[in-house]
């Protein structure tokens, strides 16, 4: 009899888990649903090139970055107020809700271009000391819960995070960034965003 209780003891709280886990990814679609959808969509695909694709991304990243908008630590006023009166457990939840949906990628219009960002993202460019992108953000550009997936990203998005890097109005991420941005021409950050683009 007592082995029944214990028994049933477990089951219930493993299930316990099971539907917070279940509640708290109800809650973070209901969030989507209601405001992320408009610029980033119910899947995490992206409205626009402007905006970043979730999908796929880490969710331990996504909740640093959504804590970053609503401590102004990370500046935009657009997701500073999305993130207002978002709870930490409600920014963890919306990790995993966009951790889970499938990734997407895109394709290049300029294969010479993605070529020369192939070479920076995998050797760098050792005549002005760029890093090689794989030396943080892996071989297939799929980040740690610390870095982004970087790959699939918007291209025009990567563009503009590398500018904003380079002049210091992004600087709540690794300060490794800057002195990447810092060294990249313009064509360098065009070539290297238009192929991280293409990777799955």
């Amino acid at each position: 009899m007592k082995g029944r209780f214990i028994a049933a003891g477990l089951l219930i709280a493993l299930a316990l888990p099971a539907a917070a886990r279940a509640a708290d990814l109800q809650r973070a679609e209901e969030i989507v649903g209601g405001r992320c959808f408009l610029c980033h969509g119910m899947e995490g695909e992206a409205a626009s090139a402007l905006y970043p694709r979730l999908a796929g991304q880490h969710s331990e990243y996504i909740a640093k970055q959504l804590g970053d908008f609503k401590s102004g630590k990370r500046k935009s006023d657009t997701m500073a107020g999305m993130a207002a009166d978002l709870t930490p457990e409600e920014m963890k939840a919306l990790g995993a809700f966009f951790e889970k949906k499938p990734a997407t990628r895109s394709t290049t219009a300029e294969p010479d271009l993605a070529g020369v960002g192939r070479y920076i993202f995998t050797k760098g460019n050792p005549y002005s000391g760029v890093a090689a992108c794989v030396s943080c953000h892996g071989a297939k550009g799929h980040g740690t819960p610390q870095l982004p997936r970087l790959a699939g990203q918007q291209a025009l998005y990567l563009e503009n995070q590398l500018k904003q890097f380079n002049t210091r109005e992004r600087n709540n991420d690794n300060a490794v960034m800057h002195s990447v941005a810092s060294k990249l021409t313009e064509l360098e950050r065009k070539a290297v965003a238009d192929y991280i683009a293409t990777l799955d």
